[in-house]
């Protein structure tokens, strides 16, 4: 009983996966970020291409 008290003890204490959890928690924050930014970057750019492709149309 006295071991299980001090295994749980050293669980309690024991901080070294702190840090992985912290860049695994910053590295979705971006990956999340990079997500968002290149559905309005698709956006734009099909945009772009379909206003390219009507004046090409247009001008032949």
């Amino acid at each position: 009983m006295k071991n299980m008290k001090q295994l749980l003890k050293n669980l309690m204490v024991e901080e070294s996966g702190q840090d992985l959890i912290e860049y695994a928690l910053v590295a979705a924050l971006v990956g999340l970020g990079a997500v968002a930014a290149m559905k309005g970057l698709s956006n734009s750019i099909g945009n772009t291409f379909n206003g390219i492709g009507t004046q090409l149309t247009t001008s032949v």
